[in-house]
């Protein structure tokens, strides 16, 4: 998956991720309504708590960071701001945005979908509303709700706005599933996901090295989903 494209930017698959179908539909909707209730369902975050820290203090001081799939913007959008970031958080969801605004009025944060940050995409390098470079990016069970064929897309998405040697905080759930609906407190999510060793490779591929990996045995309160196993993996945006 690699080679260079119309945009120079080393990835000739932009094109097949514009012709991808991107179904959102019901996914940003179902987030609007859980609200709140998602911070009470995973009351428990040291896995994200822990890739946040190493974010934050692996950073210079004053780093820029993008929060993909920022939620309620808790805890890492507040806890990078906390820090001395400079903290941009993007989402699909309103009603997340509005919690987020609420919860870390110090960050910036964007109603954008993660392939509008492509090359040439509406908030991508080149694009009409570029939202520009940065020096960290989290993304903490944000990619997970793509479809698998977006996913590594996504990540080249990621690695075009990341500066060289910028960093790469990814939280995902092990699983091997595509685009399988889930019950989530009261509505249905469609969610994805890699075993391990693939995982690794995605990430590889998309052009980032692995500088650091934690799993954890999690499971949600009152949510009717079974425990899962959560990988965070700290990476580095090779050149």
């Amino acid at each position: 998956m690699s080679g260079e494209d119309e945009y120079g930017d080393g990835y000739a698959g932009y094109a097949d991720f514009d012709r991808l179908a991107l179904d959102r539909s019901g996914q940003a909707e179902a987030f609007d309504a859980i609200g709140d209730r998602l911070d009470d369902a995973f009351p428990h975050k040291e896995g994200q708590i822990a890739a946040g820290r190493w974010m934050a203090e692996t950073l210079p001081p004053g780093s820029r960071v993008l929060d993909v799939g920022s939620g309620t913007g808790l805890p890492t959008a507040r806890q990078l701001v906390d820090a001395g970031h400079e903290v941009v958080g993007i989402d699909i969801s309103e009603g997340m945005l509005k919690l987020a605004r609420d919860n870390v009025p110090e960050a910036t944060f964007h109603h954008v979908d993660i392939v509008d940050l492509r090359v040439g995409g509406r908030y991508g390098p080149g694009g009409p509303r570029e939202l520009g470079s940065f020096d960290g990016i989290t993304a903490n069970f944000s990619l997970l709700l793509l479809p698998r064929p977006e996913i590594p897309y996504a990540l080249r998405a990621l690695h075009a706005v990341l500066r060289p040697e910028g960093l790469l905080a990814l939280g995902m759930v092990e699983s091997d599933i595509d685009d399988f609906p889930i019950p989530f407190l009261g509505h249905s999510v469609r969610v994805s996901g890699y075993l391990r060793d693939e995982l690794r490779q995605v990430v590889r591929d998309a052009g980032f090295e692995i500088a650091g990996e934690d799993a954890y045995s999690y499971a949600p309160a009152s949510t009717g989903v079974p425990p899962e196993i959560q990988i965070f993996l700290n990476c580095r945006r090779r050149a």
